[in-house]
Formats: C-alpha cells, sequence, structure tokens
C-alpha cells in the first residue's frame, strides 16, 4: 500500500534458467486482488513499513465451507466426459 492509499500487488519472479524469463517484478490486477481480499480468499500478514509505502505478505485464506462443493463440481466434469 503506497502512502497515497493506492494499493498495488505483486510479486518478484525469479529468473529461469531453463527458458532465459523472468528476473523482474510482476504486477497483478489490483481489482482482481481487492476482489479476492474482499471476499477473504487472500490475507494480509504484518505489515513491513519503510518512506514510500507498506508491504505485506499475502497468504491464501482458508476457503469457506460453503464454497467447497467438490461433489457437484466432480458430477459436472463426469457429465462433460460423457
Amino acid at each position: 500500500m503506497h502512502a497515497d492509499g493506492r494499493r498495488r500487488y505483486g510479486y518478484w519472479q525469479p529468473l529461469d534458467a531453463g527458458t532465459g524469463k523472468g528476473g523482474c517484478y510482476v504486477a497483478l490486477a489490483t481489482d482482481a486482488c481487492d476482489a479476492l481480499y474482499e471476499a477473504g480468499r487472500i490475507a494480509l500478514g504484518e505489515p513491513l513499513v519503510d518512506a514510500t509505502r507498506t508491504t505485506y505478505r499475502v497468504r491464501a485464506a482458508q476457503a469457506p465451507a460453503a464454497s467447497r462443493n467438490t461433489p457437484r463440481r466432480t458430477a459436472q466434469r463426469w457429465e462433460r466426459a460423457a
């Protein structure tokens, strides 16, 4: 979170020696990440504060039991496969 209140989500993508790609900062869509946060799908860890921004480690939150509809999803997959 920047000093002006703007949030930005991102991560460092390490360099992949096999492909030669990576080694850069990747920004994620703020609207999508804000929606995940508001829905309780991601949680923020302890803040690390510096002069221009506050950084939080983001982790996946425990999914609510109601959203885990595995039997129905499995049935739908089997119907599509048939």
